[in-house]
This record gives structure tokens, sequence and C-alpha cells, in this order.
């Protein structure tokens, strides 16, 4: 022993772990539990040892002392009477941090094969070591699926011979029956279970049983079924998600052109903005120069009389002082008149006073700019009215929901008020007493437009009215009560029914009223059809409930107002 013990020590602790992890790994005695402290039961983490032998990780030793008053080994209790100084063996640690490595790494490869061949309902030897191997067959007496390998036993062996073996069954343990240790082979469709032949007898006499394979097939077709139904779900899904995105493109399309638009119709009146101040700019400077100008020329003929005065002036000086007194008098004729100049009492240069000149500059850019706003707006309206029209949908009237006295045509396009009731069943979705008739189609997402000719009319309201609205006693036409609708009273006002309603001043009288929603941006849109103008909007608002065009041809007047409203056709 001595002899053995000093060839080990020669050599260094990092060779004998390899030694001993490749012994481990060979399937040796060393195990995990010789690895273990005593004391968490965990891998030693910086073993110590103890005078009497014994293996500890340090912190739970040192804790261990602390709360105790004698110092002995947890294990076999053997006193020490001066507490030990412990050193971290080197060896044994090293030789667990690779046991614990070498674990890891096992775990982690058998978990991903194990996962990995589920995923693909494969079936796994049990007998396999580390990487699992496919299984061949499962035996029904062993109740565990083998490998070729592992499977020779069964082949060559007499005492495995009379095993049954079956193709591999995945959980052989899970497919006995735990009460008379046979194979599940039936399935009872009345108490929704499995069994054997021999739970058939005892139990499940009067039972519909069927056998498992004519079950799984049932159930392969419904899987077959289901399988189709989700492969034409995800179908669906798959061209909702294209139109979807062709919708955000031709969204973001439209976008950058109506960008575009904006900023050239922006860049044209900024333009005339520019060019109308450069205009007046450039006559207030002209005026200004002219000014200057003629300025100049006054301050130079005056610098000139100037000049010539103060030379007189200086020989007058010369002439006054001479002692010689024959030639003052001799000279005096020549000096005695005052050179000529121009009278410039009355000469006076005005400042530049621009009275009117700026003001007419900016009233000929604004009436530019009016008449340049007008054809632009003029023009967008029209570019939205030809929009508006592409989601033109098809209308008619709900003859169920219209007040007794209205009459409609037989294709359901027209409606007047009669004088008389008719004879209808008073059901809860009919107008009473209003005298109001809803279309028979609904909305509830995306655009639509229709078209109502008002001609020959005095009154008249037209729009679209939540499915919920009241239909029965007096209601308020406003987004209040569920109602988004233009008006005329009088045969000369229009009134947007807003909570306030607003006077719209139309110029002229329209014929056909275009209308359109956007639900998506809760918005409600009128249209002058013959003008392709802009009349009023509802914007900002959220439809909680489907939408339905909304028509009132109000009372008949005695005749006066009994022209019908009738849903035209919309010429796009």
């Amino acid at each position: 022993m001595r002899t053995r013990a000093n060839l080990i020590s020669k050599f260094p602790p990092a060779f004998l772990s390899e030694c001993v992890l490749d012994m481990a790994t060979c399937g040796s005695v060393l195990s995990e539990e010789q690895l273990l402290c005593p004391i968490c039961l965990d891998l030693l983490n910086q073993p110590v040892s103890t005078p009497c032998g014994h293996n500890f990780c340090k912190d739970c030793i040192q804790g261990y002392w602390q709360t105790s008053n004698v110092s002995q080994c947890p294990m076999c209790k053997q006193k020490f009477y001066r507490r030990p100084e412990l050193k971290v063996n080197t060896f044994i640690s090293d030789l667990a941090s690779r046991f614990r490595k070498s674990v890891k790494k096992d775990n982690v490869e058998n978990s991903t094969v194990d996962r990995s061949s589920s995923h693909q309902g494969q079936v796994l030897c049990d007998v396999c070591i580390g990487k699992r191997v496919r299984a061949l067959k499962s035996c029904l007496d062993c109740l565990a699926s083998y490998c070729e390998t592992h499977l020779e036993p069964h082949n060559v062996l007499s005492t495995f011979k009379k095993h049954k073996l079956i193709n591999p069954m995945m959980n052989m343990r899970d497919r006995v029956c735990k009460k008379h240790e046979k194979l599940l082979d039936l399935v009872c469709n009345t108490d929704k279970t499995y069994i054997c032949h021999i739970c058939v007898k005892e139990d499940h006499k009067a039972h519909h049983t069927v056998p498992i394979e004519d079950e799984s097939q049932n159930r392969r077709a419904q899987i077959g079924r289901i399988n189709a139904e989700v492969e034409k779900m995800i179908q669906d899904r798959e061209q909702k998600i294209n139109k979807i995105k062709e919708a955000a493109r031709l969204s973001r399309r439209n976008t950058e052109k109506e960008t575009e638009e904006s900023l050239q119709v922006f860049t044209r009146l900024l333009q005339l903005v520019q060019n109308g101040h450069s205009e007046v700019a450039e006559m207030i400077d002209a005026k200004q120069r002219e000014a200057e100008r003629t300025a100049s020329g006054l301050i130079l003929e005056l610098e000139q009389e100037i000049n010539e005065l103060r030379r007189r002036s200086t020989e007058l000086e010369h002439l006054s002082q001479t002692e010689d007194n024959l030639y003052l008098l001799q000279s005096f004729p020549a000096y005695s008149k005052i050179p000529a100049t121009k009278d410039w009492s009355d000469t006076v240069l005005e400042s530049a006073v621009y009275v009117g000149v700026v003001r007419r500059g900016v009233r000929r850019v604004a009436c530019q700019m009016e008449e340049a706003v007008k054809s632009e707006v003029k023009r967008l309206c029209e570019t939205e009215f030809q929009r508006a029209q592409q989601s033109a949908v098809n209308v008619t009237l709900d003859p169920d929901t219209a007040h007794p006295k209205l009459v409609l045509s037989e294709n359901n396009k027209q409606v007047y008020h009669g004088d008389l009731a008719l004879n209808v069943p008073d059901k809860p979705e009919r107008f009473y007493p209003g005298v109001s008739v809803l279309g028979k189609e609904g909305f509830s997402c995306g655009r639509l437009y229709f078209e109502v000719q008002v001609k020959g009319k005095t009154e008249w309201d037209i729009g679209v009215g939540l499915e919920s609205v009241n239909r029965k006693g007096s209601s308020v036409l406003n987004p209040e009560n569920g109602y988004w609708t233009l008006g005329m009273r009088n045969d000369k006002s229009y009134w947007a029914l807003s909570n306030t309603p607003v006077l719209v001043p139309l110029v002229e009288k329209p014929q056909r009223v275009g209308v359109y929603v956007d639900l998506e941006w809760g918005q409600v849109s009128f249209y002058n059809v013959d003008s392709a103008s802009h009349i009023y909007s509802f914007t900002g608002y959220t439809f909680n409930d489907r939408l339905f065009p909304y028509f009132n041809p109000r009372r008949n007047h005695g005749g006066v107002n009994s022209a019908p409203l009738i849903i035209s056709s919309v010429n796009v």
C-alpha cells in the first residue's frame, strides 16, 4: 500500500482526476453519491477533508461548526479538541467539477435527443444509454421497446422467444391495464376509456367497445378532416394577410399621392404670394429709386449755385478790404449784381407716400389667390367626389321599417308620403310616428356611397342611422341619437342636423345628393352630385353598431311635397 501510495503521489492531481473520470465513464464503481457533501447533499464545492477522513463542502462544515459548541465530524462524531485548519482538496474539487460538467453535458444531449425524437413521433429504445436509438420492436411481456441491437436476446434466447413483439409503441407502461396487466387494445365508447379483453368480460359486457385499431382509423379520418379544415383556415388567413398588406400598400401609395398633391397645391398658392410680394416690392423700390434720383438732381443743382454764390462772396470780401479806393469804385459795378439763380421757394421734394400701392398689389394677389383657390378647391372636390363614388353600393328600402303612410315603389327604390296609412303590421323595427324608412342593407365596416334624387321636393332628410336607433316615439335627428343626416326645409334652407343644427349656405340647389360613409375614419359626407361639390361632413365619430341608409321624405303638405325620394344609380 505504501508503495502504491508513493507511486500515486508522483502523478499530478489533474492526471489522476482524468483517470478517475475515465473510470467513471467506463462504468467503474465511482458514482455521484461518492462526490456528494453529507451536509448539503449536493456535489462537493470547495471540498475539504477532516482529520478523520471525511469530505465536506468548506462552507457547509464551517457553518456546521459555527452552530455547535464542540468541533466534531458530522459523520463519525469524532471530536476535535482544536478546530482543524481546513484547506481545499484540489484533487477532489477538480474531480467534482469534471463530474458536474460531464453529467450536465449528458443531460443536455439526452434531453435534446428525446425532445427531437418525441417531436418527430419516433419510439426510442428504452435500454440505450446516452444517445438513444430508434426502437425496432416493442415487447408486450417486457413492456419495453428495443432497438435492433438490444432486441437480439429476443431473437436468440429461448426464454425471450415466447414474448409477443409488436410494432414500436410509445410509453409501454401506460398501455397496460393496471387491473389485469394486459394490453389495452379496446376502446369503451360508453365509459370513454381504454380497456383490455378481460375488462370487457367483467365490467363492460353491455358497453359499446371497439378495437383500438378501428377507433384509431376513425380518428385518423377525423384528423384528416380537421387538418383539411385547419389548412383551409390557414389559407384563408394567409389570403387575409395578403389583402391587408395590399390595403396597406394601397394606403401608403394613396398617402404619398395625397401628400404630393397637397404639396403642389400649396406650392402654387405660395408661388402666387411670393410673386405678388415681389411685384409690390419692385413697385415700392422703383418709386424710392425715382425719389432718390430726383433728390440727387436737385441737390446737385443747389450745390452748384452755392459754389457760385460762395465764389462771389469771396470776391466781394476781397474788394471790401482793398485800400485803393479808386480800384474799389471802378470794380464795384461788376460785382454789384447777385449772380443769376433759380427761385427755390416753390421747389419741394415730397417724401414717397404709397397711397394704395401696397393695397392694390395685395388686392391683385388676393384676387389671383382667390381664383386659384377656387380652381383648386373645385378640382379637389371633383377628385374627392370621384373617389367617393368608387365606394358605391346597392341600396334598397326596407318595407318592414317604413312608416305606415310611406309608399314604396315595387323595386323599393322610391318613397313618398301618402295621405292614408297603409294596413301594415306594427313591427318593432317600423318607424312611428317618425315618417322614416331605412335601407335594407346594413354596414359595419369599410366605405359606402349612394345617391338620392331630391328633385321637386320642398323638404327631406337623408343620411345614415344606427341599427339601434329609437324607432318608436319622437326622436331628434342628430349624432347623439344615432343619426348623421342632411335636411332641407321650406324649399330654400339646408341644415346639417348635428347636435346644434348647422345652416349650410348653398349657391346651387342640389337635385341629387350623394352620401359617403367611411366607417373606419368615422366620417359621413354629403355632395351635390350635379356640380360634384362638397356640401358638409360629419367627422371624428365612432360607430358602435351597424349603419343603415336613412330616408325621410317628410310630410306631403297637401301635395306640395309629394315628389318621391329616389335612390338613383351611381354613374362613376
